[in-house]
């Protein structure tokens, strides 16, 4: 084991060799192959090319090089192409604040039974007063970048769930299609459809809150957002000016949780929705999250 593999459990460690084609003996020959095709890209800016950064693209595509090459170029190539994303990119940015603590992205406290982190969005609680699209983009890819750098999860992986209940017509009216495109070119992006028991199939219910049919408890969209932004999550300095002219008891909604607005009704089996070879093959996510 050589140290850029030290913060991994031995069972991370066989299925990074079973499944993922890692060989710590060649590790660093492998990153070494990947850096030397930076120089074919001239067009990008790589602002990173140190081992352990490298090694996350490398564990992305299963050592495959020339495909984790590309999974790099995309990585900086979307940055480059799409500056105002990255500026003030930080969980204390107004606009990513507020969308963290309404749960865009949120996260569940259990691993699922595959080692993955478990992402969750419920697409309804958007406040479009609050927060635009690109800020909810924004969140979930610093999120992304946060839990990339634990290890395990570079070997394990995400999934992200996103529940589309009671979204409005409103709402939906925000979603153009180039924001759509800026959201499926950064992000790898599976439907289950309005169906729990393929969810199920997934994901075991032991590890998913009531929402989202499990046994456990309702989820609490604060999780995450309190993880990254510590002692500044109650920090509420940064609220609209409409907030600060409102009634007292107007300010206390505003500020309060939001409650949950999946839909309880019963849903029918189905299949997985899945895009299709050629479609899956076209997209290259900037980030996978399978």
């Amino acid at each position: 084991m050589t140290h850029l593999q030290a913060g991994l459990s031995p069972e991370t460690l066989e299925k990074a060799r079973l499944e993922l084609n890692e060989n710590p003996d060649t590790l660093h020959q492998d990153i070494q192959e990947v850096r030397d095709m930076v120089i074919t890209r001239p067009d990008i800016g790589f602002l990173r090319t140190d081992d352990a950064f490298i090694l996350r693209f490398l564990r992305a595509r299963k050592f495959q090089h020339f495909e984790a090459f590309r999974l790099l170029a995309q990585y900086f190539e979307y940055r480059q192409q799409n500056l105002d994303m990255f500026k003030s990119f930080k969980a204390t940015d107004p606009g990513i604040k507020q969308a963290l603590k309404d749960g865009f992205p949120g996260g569940l406290a259990n691993l699922d039974h595959y080692g993955r982190k478990i992402l969750v969005l419920f697409a309804a609680n958007w406040d479009q007063s609050r927060y635009t699209l690109v800020d909810i983009l924004r969140a979930i890819l610093l999120s992304l970048e946060a839990m990339i750098e634990d290890p395990e999860l570079q070997v394990n992986g995400f999934v992200l769930i996103i529940d589309w209940s009671n979204f409005t017509f409103k709402q939906a009216s925000k979603l153009t299609p180039s924001m759509l495109r800026l959201a499926i070119e950064g992000l790898q992006i599976f439907l289950h459809g309005n169906n729990l028991n393929s969810l199920h199939q997934l994901i075991h219910p032991e590890i998913l809150p009531s929402e989202f049919g499990g046994m456990l408890p309702p989820y609490d969209m604060g999780t995450w957002a309190r993880t990254l932004l510590d002692h500044e999550y109650d920090d509420d300095s940064e609220c609209n000016v409409d907030s600060f002219n409102a009634p007292p008891k107007d300010i206390e909604k505003d500020l309060s949780p939001k409650s949950m607005k999946r839909s309880q009704s019963v849903v029918d089996p189905g299949v997985l929705k899945r895009m299709d070879k050629n479609e899956e093959e076209n997209m290259q996510p900037l980030l996978s999250l399978d």
